[in-house]
């Protein structure tokens, strides 16, 4: 199965000259290789935050082959119609790149200025979800979470993009058995990782289907100036923090999940994920010049590439990587 190596724009945190830089990073993480752009999704967040579609909107109009991923939409906070005319647009427009994470939402300060309860999101989630594959196919489609449920019919139908499912809860996971074609984790250590894998895997035996893909987001600042790394991971713990409020991550659980130095260290985490099921990595870059930390993520993934194709990746336990790094580096050099 192939490893899927994608990064979020910065649609929330940097600040109005990097939101709107967007187009051009979408652009530059073409160009370097990677596979995906992601955009998260927030009404009322505590920091300038771009509208996801909007956001993805701009990056597929500049780009070609990179998929464009939510990472993850809020389904349930938007008027059902609507959601589907704007994700199948988008999916029409970008020649079939959508990827559809959707997650039910952990901050109820968005759900009021929505219009939308926040009890009951689960549920509403779910028969959206349900919704959808008719929608996109442009079969006449009753719309359950509306008064009287209107029947819709969407053209031009689209072929249905794949849905990842993100959250932690055990209703999650039964979600992504339901609907969708993988489980898009964050916030977990590999070895956390790995258990709530193995729950999945033994779940989707129980009901005689296959097992999910596994994706997860990975929050990281990388550079090759130790001060510079240094500063950049205090920031990113404090503010991954924030996410999770005061009675979520303690500091030493948000240190233990930031990855922050050089292209080296940050493979070597990956390794880690992917030892534990992972295939799809979202990675939220935090910190200064961006489109250096794509290069510097693109240079790791190449040196990536060749530990876990060759020997030196079969052969060699997890605390021998940076060794295997220091080959693949000399080989890169040293090559035409």
């Amino acid at each position: 199965m192939p490893v899927n190596l994608g990064v979020c724009l910065p649609t929330f945190e940097r600040g109005d000259e990097g939101m709107k830089e967007i187009p051009s990073l979408a652009r530059h993480i073409e160009q370097v290789g990677l596979d995906m752009v992601w955009a998260g999704d927030h009404l009322c967040a505590r920091v300038p935050f771009l509208e996801s579609v909007v956001a993805l909107s701009a990056a597929a109009a500049v780009t070609e082959r990179v998929r464009i991923g939510f990472g993850v939409m809020l389904l349930a906070l938007r008027q059902q119609a609507w959601a589907a005319k704007q994700l199948s647009s988008l999916q029409y427009l970008s020649g079939n790149r959508v990827v559809l994470g959707v997650g039910a939402g952990i901050h109820p300060q968005d759900w009021p200025v929505g219009g939308v309860a926040f009890a009951g999101r689960g549920r509403r989630t779910e028969v959206m979800l349900q919704a959808l594959p008719d929608l996109f196919a442009g079969r006449p489609t009753s719309l359950l979470t509306v008064p009287g449920e209107p029947v819709m019919t969407l053209e031009p139908a689209v072929p249905a993009p794949p849905v990842w499912v993100g959250g932690m809860s055990d209703r999650t996971l039964r979600r992504v058995l339901d609907h969708g074609v993988g489980w898009l984790a964050s916030l977990l250590e590999p070895a956390q990782l790995g258990e709530r894998a193995a729950k999945l895997a033994a779940m989707a035996a129980e009901a005689g289907t296959r097992t999910p893909e596994l994706g997860t987001t990975v929050f990281a600042t990388l550079s090759t100036d130790p001060q510079e790394s240094c500063r950049s991971h205090q920031h990113l713990v404090h503010f991954l923090r924030s996410l999770t409020g005061e009675q979520g991550l303690s500091e030493q659980q948000a240190t233990r999940l930031v990855v922050s130095g050089p292209p080296e260290k940050l493979a070597e985490r990956l390794d880690q994920y992917l030892r534990a099921g992972a295939r799809t990595f979202v990675i939220n870059l935090s910190g200064n010049n961006l489109r250096r930390q794509y290069d510097l993520l693109a240079r790791s993934r190449e040196l990536w590439a060749m530990i876990r194709d060759g020997a030196c990746y079969r052969a060699a336990p997890p605390v021998t990587m940076a060794a295997c790094f220091l080959i693949g580096k000399s080989f890169m050099v040293h090559s035409p």
